[in-house]
């Protein structure tokens, strides 16, 4: 089994930021989930870009990705990364609050590599992210990095 890696959680919902932190830390699910609040901040820490050009090398074993965020949006994010062969492989969860089936055929057409919709109780919203963590940081093994 892998090592825990960390998570990149991009979400600018202050609530459902709160209740993914509580649930992966509960059931430690990454060494450290760096969070942003907006698609620009995003591809700025995956792209060691502006305020993140110094962090350590190395990308998140999953990006949690959220839709409906300010600046750039979940989707031209998931655009970027999967059309960069340095990153399209990297695991992408849209972790979302919308159902509509336009929004997830969109998404799996771009390279998404799962579509979880955000439940609004409690218990399940928990229950969803400790799968996701637990897959997707734990259990699924990356494939190797490819050469610049």
């Amino acid at each position: 089994m892998n090592p825990l890696r960390h998570i990149l959680l991009a979400d600018d919902n202050p609530r459902d930021v709160e209740l993914t932190l509580t649930a992966l830390a509960d059931h430690r699910l990454a060494n450290e989930v760096i969070v942003v609040h907006d698609g620009t901040q995003a591809l700025d820490y995956l792209y060691h870009r502006g305020a993140y050009a110094t962090r350590p090398p190395g990308l998140p074993a999953v990006v949690l990705l959220d839709l409906k965020m300010p600046k750039i949006n979940g989707r031209e994010v998931l655009r970027t990364l999967k059309g960069d062969p340095q990153r399209r492989t990297l695991p992408v969860v849209v972790l979302t609050s919308s159902r509509e089936a336009p929004d997830l055929a969109e998404c799996y057409r771009l390279g998404a590599n799962a579509y979880v919709v955000k439940p609004v109780e409690f218990t399940n919203f928990v229950a969803a992210v400790k799968q996701v963590g637990a897959f997707w940081a734990i259990l699924n093994e990356p494939p190797p990095a490819v050469a610049p």
